[in-house]
């Protein structure tokens, strides 16, 4: 959350959540509760829980955008992100019959891939003229913070929410729980040992301590062990804090791809190392570990599925992935372009990150100062340790 936009950044993630949540119900409803019987789509706890999963994919787009789009711009990116979230979802998890219990793959490859093509197609050379409103305060940093503390409690409930009751549930939380805090210990020894003064860094505190549960939402429900869920999260921690360091300012510099809120570092990088892991994991699946009726209630090995391997398992994981990078960039594209067309009353480039373009400030907010810029969100901070 930026100092000079926070309103925008609660109020329209609130925006996108409230539209979002009834597209979803509506497109996802097709696909998965439409009944045949009377043409009406039955609606329960699940299909919420799946809506919001839906939406996630969407907030995690527009961390790409944040400061840089107008409100109608980020109702167009979420009527099309859902769109292209039901059609990915139903092509991975029911045409391939891939595990994506926590959505490494299905929510958090997909949101972040459709928010940086967005992002590379509507990049702005001049955005520097609002550099100065690019930055957060002391305040901010905290009530972010607050955010991430939630995230974290909350996320291996998010990982397990519709994992098979019983013995993959209970292992989609033990092995989230677990990355998430390898995960934690990582972020702040690779924060302090990138500081010349061994300081930390907030911004590597609220977003790569997540990471860990990022890339086990594919394999959070299969065997991995606890050793391996510690792995993952220390892997995760490094790759994640190295992407705020040095990949982003790689990215803007030479890429064009500007992501206010690091969602490659947090999402990109932790969901494609999710489903990597997921796709080698199930691969590697023998009943001398699951045991036969765990195999097959780990996997779904039944009924048309009845036949596949675990090997095969892992290949169609793995395409699972492809699956999700394809509607990412290739359906961010799509709607870059469209986002492009004069009609949206996006803000200029010397007016973005600014709440006043859109909202109503008070006037003794609007004389304050922009605030100095410290954190690793501003162009060029760590220019000095590349």
């Amino acid at each position: 959350i930026f100092f000079q936009q926070i309103i925008s950044s609660l109020h329209q993630n609130f925006l996108i959540a409230a539209f979002g949540l009834q597209w979803a119900l509506l497109m996802q409803g097709w696909f998965h509760a439409l009944d045949p019987a009377d043409g009406q789509i039955k609606i329960g706890i699940e299909n919420i829980i799946n809506a919001d999963f839906c939406v996630a994919g969407c907030l995690i787009a527009y961390g790409a955008l944040l400061g840089k789009v107008s409100p109608v711009q980020l109702m167009v990116l979420t009527l099309f992100g859902i769109t292209l979230f039901a059609v990915e979802e139903y092509i991975i998890l029911h045409v391939l019959h891939v595990r994506d219990a926590g959505g490494s793959m299905v929510i958090h490859t997909f949101g972040a891939y459709y928010g940086l093509t967005i992002s590379w197609i509507l990049y702005r050379p001049k955005l520097d003229q609002s550099k100065r409103l690019n930055g957060s305060g002391y305040h901010s940093d905290v009530f972010a913070m607050i955010g991430t503390l939630f995230l974290w409690m909350f996320w291996p409930s998010f990982n397990s929410a519709i994992s098979d009751h019983g013995d993959g549930q209970h292992r989609a939380a033990i092995n989230t729980y677990l990355a998430l805090a390898s995960s934690v210990l990582t972020t702040f020894a690779i924060s302090s040992l990138s500081a010349k003064r061994g300081k930390l860094d907030m911004v590597h505190i609220q977003n790569a301590t997540l990471a860990g549960g990022v890339a086990m939402g594919t394999a959070a429900e299969f065997m991995i062990t606890p050793y391996g869920s510690l792995i993952v999260g220390f892997c995760c921690g490094i790759i994640s804090t190295f992407g705020y360091l040095v990949i982003t300012p790689f990215m803007e510099k030479y890429m064009k791809i500007q992501d206010t809120c690091g969602v490659h570092n947090l999402h990109a990088m932790p969901g494609v190392l999710g489903a990597v892991v997921g796709a080698i994991t199930a691969a590697t699946a023998s009943e001398s570990v699951y045991g036969h009726e765990g195999l097959v209630n780990t996997f779904d090995f039944k009924g048309k599925y009845a036949e596949r391997t675990p090997a095969t398992q892992g290949g169609f994981q793995a395409a699972g992935l492809c699956v999700a990078l394809a509607f990412g960039i290739v359906g961010g594209a799509i709607v870059g372009f469209i986002l492009r067309l004069p009609v949206w009353g996006d803000p200029s480039d010397d007016n973005c990150f600014d709440d006043e373009v859109y909202w109503e400030v008070p006037e003794d907010e609007e004389s304050i100062p922009p605030i100095l810029e410290y954190n690793s969100h501003m162009v060029g901070k760590y220019a000095d340790r590349m």
